[in-house]
């Protein structure tokens, strides 16, 4: 198997929870994240005001272009997995993207999420639909993750990283 690699965009004011969480998960379970930057390698102020240093800029990390929108269409057009959490999905919607699916996202984005009819909206604490799974919020991170993990790596990894994270089921 190839060895999966994540792209983890981080931009000024992401709750700390959905970064942090998702990407030690992954991490554990031996998928390459790369914390991106979206406007650059400096330091992120998070919403709680813990600061994070990403591993590269978007820009770098893409290696095309700096432009949330194209890393995302050519992730969909290659029905690469694509997550997102809380008010993240609302940039699927931003950028056209996967219109027609199922999704989730917190409950203060649902109205926004739902403009335009394009998207199914799901109750779900995560929501998967084809290569699209969205979540809800810093509460539901580490099921969230672990979904992001079953559906890269297998069921078998995700139970193994989910073990020792002392989690009730």
């Amino acid at each position: 198997m190839a060895a999966k690699r994540a792209l983890v965009i981080l931009a000024k004011g992401a709750e700390e929870m959905e970064t942090v969480i998702p990407v030690d998960i992954m991490r554990r379970a031996g998928i390459a994240v790369t914390v991106a930057g979206l406007t650059g390698k400096e330091p992120v102020q998070c919403s709680r005001n813990v600061v994070i240093c990403p591993d590269a800029s978007l820009e770098d990390a893409s290696k095309q272009s700096a432009a949330v929108k194209e890393v995302l269409k050519d992730q969909d057009g290659r029905s690469g997995l694509i997550a997102a959490i809380c008010a993240g999905p609302t940039a699927l919607l931003a950028h056209g993207i996967g219109y027609g699916s199922t999704v989730t996202t917190h409950p203060a984005m649902k109205d926004k999420m739902m403009t335009g009819d394009h998207y199914k909206y799901s109750e779900a604490r995560v929501q998967k639909d084809g290569h699209y799974i969205t979540s809800r919020g810093p509460g539901t991170s580490f099921e969230f993750a672990l979904t992001i993990v079953e559906e890269l790596m297998g069921a078998e990894v995700a139970a193994q990283v989910k073990a020792p994270l002392m989690m009730k089921d």
